[in-house]
């Protein structure tokens, strides 16, 4: 045991809590290991405990962690031959620093708080090479129907095709395995499907009054004459209209009521 990360507690009742120095609690009767599965799951810690990967860290192929409230990865690095790694229902968000792992195939993300799906798709591609099994429901980016009202099905679309097009390895999406034609589809018109946020500041207005003016939309031409400045023209017409064509516009004489 790391003794800079993890300190024993001296109390012989507490079950062999551990506390770790940023605030968590780590308790051995949560801890389930079978099979060369690890799984540590609702203890509301922020981070991996070290203890974990420094007891099993190299015999895990399968880690779970779900319904946790981690924020960093730190600590993921002492598990070098995990194979699948399920993170839902945490506090991940962008920035989150990953570990390079190539062993690793599976990774559930469910339920996290990602808003940047390019940046996650990037990383994800960077360090985790071999990954076919993803799932990221729940996510801000992610545009599924259960955690965004104003999305729909052709949104989640788009989302397939453009998360496909950056990790063409992967044979299972969120709840669904890859079909044949949207592999098609990524390879066709993936690159396209990126949808662009624009920045929140974008539509500020400035105090500039050139700015703010440029702003209202102006139908009357640039170059208008100034007020009082405009003329008239007054003319007789030569040619008039003697046809019956247009009953609708004649004059009804006397004689003709």
């Amino acid at each position: 045991m790391a003794t800079s990360d993890v300190y024993v507690s001296s109390d012989d009742d507490d079950k062999n809590i551990l506390k770790s120095r940023t605030g968590s609690y780590f308790d051995e009767e949560f801890i389930l290991w079978k099979d060369n599965q690890l799984s540590y799951i609702g203890q509301e810690c922020y981070r991996i405990p070290a203890i974990l990967g420094l007891t099993y860290g190299s015999q895990v192929k399968r880690l779970d962690l779900s319904y946790n409230s981690i924020r960093t990865l730190d600590g993921l690095q002492l598990f070098p031959n995990v194979e699948e790694l399920i993170l839902d229902n945490n506090d991940l968000y962008d920035g989150v620093e990953f570990f390079y792992n190539p062993n690793l195939t599976t990774l559930s993300l469910n339920k996290n708080k990602f808003q940047d799906l390019d940046g996650l798709l990037d990383s994800i591609n960077q360090y985790y090479p071999n990954l076919t099994y993803l799932s990221f429901l729940g996510n801000p980016a992610c545009p599924d129907q259960l955690s965004s009202n104003d999305k729909d099905d052709d949104d989640y679309q788009r989302y397939r095709y453009y998360t496909l097009y950056k990790l063409p390895k992967l044979k299972f999406l969120d709840s669904t395995s890859v079909k044949n034609y949207e592999r098609k589809e990524a390879n066709r018109i993936g690159q396209f499907m990126k949808v662009i946020k624009p920045k929140e500041n974008s539509l500020e207005m400035s105090d500039d009054d050139d700015t703010i003016d440029a702003l209202f939309y102006n139908p009357l031409p640039p170059s208008q004459p100034k007020e009082g400045t405009h003329r008239g023209m007054f003319g007789i017409v030569k040619h008039h209209y003697t046809g019956k064509n247009s009953e609708g516009n004649r004059f009804i004489r006397n004689h003709e009521l």
